[in-house]
Parts: C-alpha cells; structure tokens; sequence
C-alpha cells in the first residue's frame, strides 16, 4: 500500500489535546505515521495531495442503519414508527440474498460519499428462503471498501405472540443463537485493524422475548463481542413496554443484563433523568439518528444530557427507509440543529458534534484505540473536505462550515490507506449501475 501525504490543510486531529491547525498528514500503509503543523517531511515515492482550502477529519463512524431498506424508501412517508413498521413489514418479507446487496451496495456507497469510513448495521429481517443475507451485506461493504460491523438482528415475537412483525419474518429462539454463534465463527477478526466485527443485535422490546434477550447478551460475552439494540425510540415504546412488562424500556432492558461498555442502544429518546444518569454511570452508549427520529416523529433525543452524563454518543443515519438521504456528514448538522432546538445554543457545539460522528462512535463500537482521531499509529480512515466552494468560502472556521453549511464537496476519503472517494467520486463502484439495480430490485418488491 502507497504511502499518502495531504499537506496544507486545517486539521481537526481530535487528538487528547483536540489540537488544530494547518499542516499535514502522513499515511504509510493502513495507520497514520505521522500529523503535525506546517509543511510534510519529504517521503520517496509517496503521493502528495494537495490540500490547501480543506478540513481534513478523522473519517466519520456510522454506528447504526439498516441497509437493507434502501430498496423500500419514500413509503409511509408520512406515518409514526409503528404505523410505518406494519406497512413496511409486509414487504421487507420478500427480501432475498440479492435484494440485500444491491440495497447494501447502494447505501454504503451513499454512507462513502459523505464523510463515514466505519458502518454498523442493523439486519434483522431474516424471511426463510431468503439466502444468506448477512453474506450479502458484507460481500457488499468489502466491495465498497468500508469498514463494516454487522450487526445480527433478530425477532422470535411475531404477531401470534403480541408482537409486532408478522409471523413469516420471526425466527425461533435456538435458531437465532446458533446463527448468530456461527456468523462470529465465521466473520468476526477482533485484530486491531480489523474491517469487521461481528455484533449481537436482538432488534426491540417490542419484537424479542425477554428469554432471547437474556441469552443474547450471555453468548456475546461469552465471545468477547459487542451488544445492540432499538430501545426509547417513541412514546408508544414506552406505553407498551409498562402495559406489558411493568416498567420502562431501559428498565426492562437492565434487568435482562443490557447495559454496559459494552452496549449501545439505538435512538435513546425518551429517557429520564435518572435512566440517563444510570446509562452514564453504566457507560451504555447511543446512536443518535436525529433525521430518522425526525422523519417519523418520534422526538428528539437529550443528547447533551447523556454525553454530560458521562454515557458515549455517537451518530447514526439508521434505516434508508425513515432516512431516505443516507448521508451521514447531514446527521452532524442535525445533531448541533436539534440539540439547540430543545436546549438552547450552548447546548452542542460544533466541534462536540463532531465529536460525535468521529471519536465517541468509535468507543461505541470499541474501536477508540485506533479509529476516531488523526494520531500516529492509528487506522488511515480520514476524510479531507473542500470548504472553499461558494456555501462554505468566507466562514472562518471550517468545522463550523462542515458542520452548519450544506455538505462539503469530499476531495478524499481513505478507508485503511486506500482511497474510497476522490473528487466526489467513489472509486471502487459505479454508482450509475448501482442506481439502475436499485431501481429494478424495488420494481420486484412491489410486482
């Protein structure tokens, strides 16, 4: 692998220090060898990038979606989450091993074009006869180049039993543990540059039985992998979960041993203030998907409580189809827009934010000590963006131009050392084919 010199950029390192200024990175390889002010060292042979008029960043982490649903978006546009789920259930039934990677394809392509070099996923729509769905996400993610973290979903509470998914896309309890057992035999690499990890992720209160639960959190300790879950996405969570368990969602989930380090539950909405101190003092992290809890109507998360609580937040762009833009360098916007909607302006800066969409989603997916920040001897995952076009010339900061302006045009985005987008474009497909799969695979959904 080549080694890479970007100079003359504003280099936002989030480092310890959270150190900036303009001076240059050094890739040699899949780590960072070297960061500093002014110009680079001269290096044989290496390809210099120019990056003067950039904001070179740590690349983004996308630590929940479900990329599956990019061939079913813009349906139920204007239903909440359970009117939107009993809509889209029916036909999320017909997915199959090719629908999944053209879906995943299409969205992780979309996920590289703006800013995010790590994605986890959510897949827990397993129709029998289906194929090997988890196969096809991650055949997907190799091909686009990023590095992946599927997460196994699951449901064995179908309609018959109170839930809410129909019958022919539950899957029974042994079932699900033996598959799940079997995807971290097969895909799990827990080496320090790993491109992917395997996670345990029964999908909601409202879909798994406490039983499952319990015993998915013991087989991923067991094997030493993270844990995942939906959890206080909507009031109407919370109603069901106290007519049906006697207590609140995160209530429910702690006694079933889902808080921890090692957990992180997506969306996280309506916690109280005592719920939110519990989750720092446990350390349980979040995935904050303001657009898709916006879309749907379901609130909007008290992520400056958690994150002062001392709980990790990272962002999430969640499923394609209640977040039809995939993007995640919009989720860092809406992040800072809605924390000061409910809280005020000093409520999340700009560099808090992200902070969000780089270092915090790395300790969520336990990845801090080498992706998250521009330091030698990390991962070469880094995005470089051009914020001297006409929406971003003439704000002095950049950070506050990538954050609060519309999305920069992304010069550079490396992926383990190897670059991924350049000049817009992604390097490693052709998004054109893409979109013409896409649209025939949607027309099949719905023949």
């Amino acid at each position: 692998m080549a080694t890479i010199v970007i100079e003359g950029a504003y280099l936002a390192t989030l480092d310890p220090e959270r150190h900036e200024f303009i001076g240059h990175v050094v890739a040699e390889g899949n780590r960072i060898v070297k960061v500093g002010p002014g110009p680079a060292p001269a290096y044989e042979g290496a390809r210099v990038v120019d990056g003067r008029g950039c904001l070179v960043t740590p690349g983004f982490v996308n630590t929940h979606q479900h990329l599956y649903q990019w061939v079913t978006r813009g349906l139920a546009a204007d239903a909440t989450l359970f009117e939107w789920l009993t809509t889209l259930y029916p036909v999320w039934a017909r997915i199959s091993e090719e629908s999944v990677y053209v879906a995943a394809r299409a969205a992780l392509a979309q996920l590289a074009l703006t800013g995010c070099t790590t994605a986890a996923d959510h897949h827990y729509v397993f129709p029998r006869g289906g194929g090997d769905l988890l196969a096809a996400e991650i055949t997907a993610a190799a091909e686009v180049g990023l590095r992946f973290h599927p997460a196994r979903g699951s449901m064995d509470r179908g309609q018959k039993d109170g839930g809410l998914p129909p019958d022919s896309v539950v899957e029974d309890r042994d079932e699900i543990l033996a598959a799940t057992e079997a995807a971290i035999d097969r895909w799990h690499d827990p080496a320090p540059d790993s491109m992917l990890q395997v996670v345990v992720a029964p999908c909601s209160p409202f879909s798994v039985s406490g039983e499952l639960m319990r015993e998915s959190a013991a087989l991923a300790r067991r094997r030493g992998v993270r844990m995942h879950t939906h959890l206080a996405e909507t009031t109407d969570e919370t109603d069901w979960c106290r007519e049906t368990f006697g207590c609140t969602p995160l209530e429910y989930a702690d006694q079933l041993g889902w808080t921890g380090p090692d957990v992180w539950f997506a969306h996280g909405i309506h916690f109280d203030d005592a719920e939110i101190k519990h989750l720092g003092n446990t350390r349980t992290g979040v995935a904050h998907c303001p657009s898709s809890n916006a879309r749907l109507g379901a609130g909007i998360a008290r992520t400056a409580d958690l994150r002062a609580a001392g709980a990790p937040v990272g962002l999430g762009v969640d499923g394609a189809a209640s977040n039809e833009s995939g993007s995640l360098v919009e989720e860092l916007r809406h992040a800072v827009l809605f924390a000061r909607a409910r809280g005020g302006p000093q409520s999340m800066t700009v560099r808090a934010a992200l902070e969000m969409a780089t270092l915090e989603g790395a300790r969520i997916l336990g990845r801090s000590a080498d992706l998250g920040s521009l330091e030698p001897g990390k991962l070469a995952d880094l995005a470089v963006w051009e914020v001297t076009t006409l929406p971003h010339a003439g704000i002095p900061d950049p950070i506050a131009a990538l954050a609060l302006s519309t999305p920069p045009p992304l010069a550079l985005l490396l992926v383990n050392g190897r670059p991924v987008v350049e000049h817009g474009v992604l390097t490693t497909a052709d998004t054109a084919a893409m979109s013409a799969e896409v649209a025939r695979i949607q027309a099949g959904l719905f023949a």
